[in-house]
């Protein structure tokens, strides 16, 4: 038997305790409704359950203990919901459990040890709670071997990455982002063979990279930013041949400079290394990447020199962050060159000349792809007549305040479409009031 609410009949009010009278449910789908209340213990006696979705509904209350007992339980969906106090001890007994999402919750206390006996299961997802405590996955091998997907971001786990979690040998993707884990990330990493994307940002991790981290072929994606790692960076990463995206952005990293292997990963296209002490001009060998580069953060650093023509080459780059440096130069011409281009933040260097470069990007797309401009704080001194000149209409931020600008704002302005923020302030400018009111 299947209970499953239809999509025109949203049901409300709590779940009543005699839905425990359906001894022969097989399935009880009553997601995305707005069913309020707590979950009833009497769901615990539906022993031939498999399927058991509640998720997105304004349930609240606690989990009850009883759901321990649905041993036949394939599938628990209560996600996005509003359900508070701990996750059963005894969450282990269900057995047949492949998927768990108790995710999008106000859920608190520990992650009982029990989880680490559920043999069966390919999927946890328990972030953006309020868990505490340290990690479970201690023990070497791991019954979890069928784990592919964990998801613990957003909570408040403490203690530090336990080796155990080196024997989850068939994880895929694991995030464990913004939380408060410490220590130093454990050689038993580079045993997760399947591994493709590691999501480590917003902790308190210390120590160095693992070497280790070389033997996992199949990563994607790697980010360990905001923590407080220390460098140099393994030479060992550069065996990350489908590597794809590296954030190692705000640690104690203090690099000095680019290294040259980085850039020579032959599927990397998004690199991300801000605040990591980079010094002197921009590395050469950025220009040459192996891969099209789609995205470059390296803000909050110490680079100085000019900004060089070559990024005019980098014909894929959508996002360019190159803020908070001491570049002293003009925008190069070549910028134009960026057909692609959405996001650029040149904000506090030391930049001189026009800001007319900007609005000179012509997209292959008729309406403009640039949406993200942010030249504050620089020297800038001429350009901003120039500005929404062209098919560059869809800027939804545009601040060029703090800068040394003079003389009238043409009217152009009004050919930007809906500007969400426009901020000229701290300049020497002539508005035409009726300019900006088209804008706005």
């Amino acid at each position: 038997m299947i209970l499953f609410s239809k999509p025109r009949w949203k049901p409300t009010g709590p779940i009543p305790e005699s839905i425990g009278k359906l001894s022969k449910l097989e399935e009880l789908l009553l997601y995305e409704n707005n069913l309020s209340g707590s979950p009833p213990p009497s769901l615990g006696t539906l022993k031939h359950l498999n399927r058991l979705l509640l998720y997105s509904n304004h349930i609240s209350g606690t989990i009850p203990n009883s759901i321990a007992n649905l041993t036949n339980l394939v599938s628990l969906d209560l996600h996005s919901d509003s359900l508070s106090g701990h996750i059963p001890d005894k969450i282990g007994n269900l057995q047949a459990l492949v998927e768990l999402d108790l995710s999008s919750n106000l859920l608190s206390g520990k992650i009982p040890s029990s989880i680490t006996n559920l043999s069966s299961i390919s999927v946890i997802y328990l972030d953006t709670n309020f868990l505490d405590g340290k990690l479970p996955f201690m023990m070497i091998p791991s019954p979890m071997s069928s784990l592919s997907f964990l998801r613990l971001r957003n909570n408040h786990l403490t203690g530090a990455i336990p080796p155990g979690f080196g024997s989850l040998v068939s994880v895929q993707r694991v995030s464990l982002a913004n939380n408060k884990l410490d220590g130093a990330i454990p050689s038993s990493l580079g045993n997760l063979s399947m591994l493709s994307e590691l999501y480590l940002n917003g902790n308190q991790l210390s120590g160095h990279l693992p070497k280790s981290l070389g033997l996992l072929s199949q990563l994607i994606l790697l980010t360990v930013s905001h923590n407080f790692i220390q460098g140099p960076l393994p030479c060992e990463m550069a065996s990350l041949q489908n590597l794809q995206s590296l954030d190692i952005s705000f640690n104690h990293l203090n690099l000095s400079f680019i290294p040259k292997w980085l850039a020579e990963l032959p599927s990397l296209s998004r690199i991300y290394l801000a605040g990591c002490g980079l010094q002197g001009e921009i590395p050469e060998s950025l220009r040459t990447t192996s891969s099209s580069l789609q995205e470059l953060d390296l803000s909050d650093n110490h680079l100085s020199g000019s900004l060089p023509k070559w990024l005019g080459g980098l014909r894929g780059l959508y996002s360019l962050n190159l803020s908070r440096n001491t570049f002293e130069s003009i925008i190069p011409e070549t910028i134009t060159s960026l057909q692609d281009l959405g996001v650029l933040d040149l904000h506090l260097n030391e930049l001189t000349g026009s800001v007319s470069q900007i609005f000179k990007i012509k997209s292959r797309f008729s309406d403009g792809s640039l949406t993200y401009v942010d030249l504050s704080a620089n020297k800038f001194t001429a350009g901003v007549e120039q500005t929404g000149v062209g098919t560059q209409l869809n800027i939804q931020l545009l601040d060029i305040s703090l800068n040394l600008l003079k003389g009238g704002l043409s009217t152009t302005v009004g050919k930007l479409k809906s500007p969400q923020s426009l901020d000229l302030s701290y300049n020497e400018l002539g508005l035409i009031c009726r300019s900006l009111y088209q804008a706005c």
